[in-house]
């Protein structure tokens, strides 16, 4: 068993090679152990080794468990049966925004999402089922559908204006396309499917809106299409992005600041969360708007935790994870923060284009990714950290996730990727020298922290 695919908020790895049946079914069984004598809900992605992951998990599961299979839906689904049925257990299949090659897992024990020390208590266990005799399964497994609860429950929670739109919605060929075109057309917007049909392969262009490459077909078909603005889904759909009508491309702390001024509206004085990558723009605007914003760490387990903690309406990451609990469930959900965008430009005359140009202008690089092995990364980023520390031109350091660096004009970043063998990097600044000049001080301190 390869201990490094137990992550900080998942369980994730090369399919093939990681996640073979007897781990697999080993993860049921401790999966199970959590959920004895009730009922685990299982949902699974579109990948082409969902089915067999699917077959081996749910065979471990129901040693001791029932199962509900509620087939293959989007993650916000499986997120919203455990709300809707209440299992003991609820376990997602799915490797996101990650290669076809690629799969995983997103556990939830009871309304927990597991993540940090009880991830590492499941690693521990499924070490010592796997080298165990396995046994049958023996609990009987249900099909359940409850993508219309879910379409339902959206719906009534959406406060539509009276402007008709025209949507594109880009699902990459991931689990979600037919939930939001669902979804959206119920609502009665005209919507236009760009690759919503399912296929694990993803053929089209990799299931990541947070790569501008991957947006490319969606800007180009808004333009032909005359439509207001685009939507894109990661895999599994609990990341959204969106483009306007000019071609721009709105990101997720940017899309925090025009969501989030909509609660305020509704909601004075509310609580947001934000993350280390998300740019300070968004952090001085919700504030401005007279919302109260705290920075955390990245990850969907670990903002939901805080959200909780705190009461807080909204949550968001750079990366398009939106958390409404406000009128909705609190879990990242890229099917319904496109709804409530959408919401929101039919209760105003002003389109997307022009919401999106009097956002403030910062200048920054979309999310950066170097690649380095699960193994040396966080070693990498702890000595970036020290570099930027004894650097006379910091002026502080942030630590809550990785380090950023502020600087006179700007700021830098770096972390460790939680779901990939990779260091994710962002800078920000006023103008694009500064932006440079900070860009290429964090590259040459990972450069020379991984000598």
């Amino acid at each position: 068993m390869n201990p490094r695919i137990f992550r900080e908020y998942d369980i994730r790895g090369v399919a093939e090679r990681d996640l073979d049946d007897r781990v697999v079914h080993a993860l049921g069984i401790a999966i199970g152990e959590r959920a004895k004598g009730k009922v685990a809900v299982v949902g699974r992605d579109c990948r082409l080794t969902s089915p067999r992951l699917f077959a081996a998990l749910t065979d471990g599961i129901r040693v001791h468990a029932e199962v509900i299979d509620i087939g293959v839906v989007p993650t916000p689904v499986l997120y919203f049966a455990q709300q809707h049925l209440v299992p003991a257990a609820a376990v997602m299949i799915t490797g996101s925004h990650n290669p076809p090659e690629d799969n995983g897992f997103k556990i939830m024990i009871g309304a927990e999402t597991l993540h940090g020390a009880a991830i590492a208590q499941l690693r521990d266990r499924v070490a010592e089922l796997v080298n165990e005799d396995a046994p049958h399964p023996h609990a009987a497994m249900h099909s359940r559908d409850v993508q219309a609860a879910y379409i339902a429950r959206a719906s009534s929670e959406l406060r539509l204006g009276t402007r008709k739109l025209k949507v594109v919605v880009d699902a990459g060929n991931g689990a979600g396309g037919p939930t939001a075109v669902a979804l959206y057309t119920r609502l009665g917007f005209e919507v236009v499917p760009l690759y919503c049909d399912l296929d694990g392969r993803f053929p089209h262009h990799h299931p990541d809106p947070t790569q501008p490459e991957n947006v490319a077909d969606l800007i180009a078909t808004v333009k032909r299409e005359g439509a207001e603005l685009g939507i894109a889904l990661d895999g599994d759909a609990d990341r959204v992005g969106a483009v306007d009508a000019e071609g721009r491309v709105l990101w997720g702390d940017q899309l925090m600041i025009l969501l989030g001024r909509a609660i305020l509206a509704e909601v004075p004085n509310a609580q947001f969360v934000g993350e280390v990558k998300c740019s300070q723009s968004m952090y001085d605007e919700l504030a401005r708007a007279g919302g109260r914003v705290e920075m955390w760490k990245v990850g969907h387990s670990l903002i939901k935790a805080r959200m909780k903690e705190l009461g807080a309406q909204l949550a968001g990451e750079m990366s398009g994870h939106m958390f409404f609990a406000h009128r909705w469930l609190g879990f990242d959900d890229g099917i319904y923060s496109g709804a409530r965008l959408l919401e929101l430009l039919t209760r105003g005359e002003r389109s997307l284009a022009e919401l999106a140009a009097e956002l403030p202008k910062a200048i920054n690089t979309p999310e950066l990714r170097v690649d380095c092995p699960d193994d040396q990364k966080f070693a990498v980023v702890a000595r970036v950290s020290d570099k930027l520390r004894a650097d006379p031109a910091v002026q502080e350091v942030v630590t809550i996730d990785g380090v950023r660096a502020r600087f006179a004009h700007g700021w830098g970043l770096v972390r460790a990727s939680n779901t990939q063998p990779a260091l994710v990097m962002r800078c920000e600044a006023s103008d694009e020298a500064h932006l440079a000049e900070i860009r290429t001080k964090i590259e040459s301190y990972i450069a020379e922290a991984r000598t």
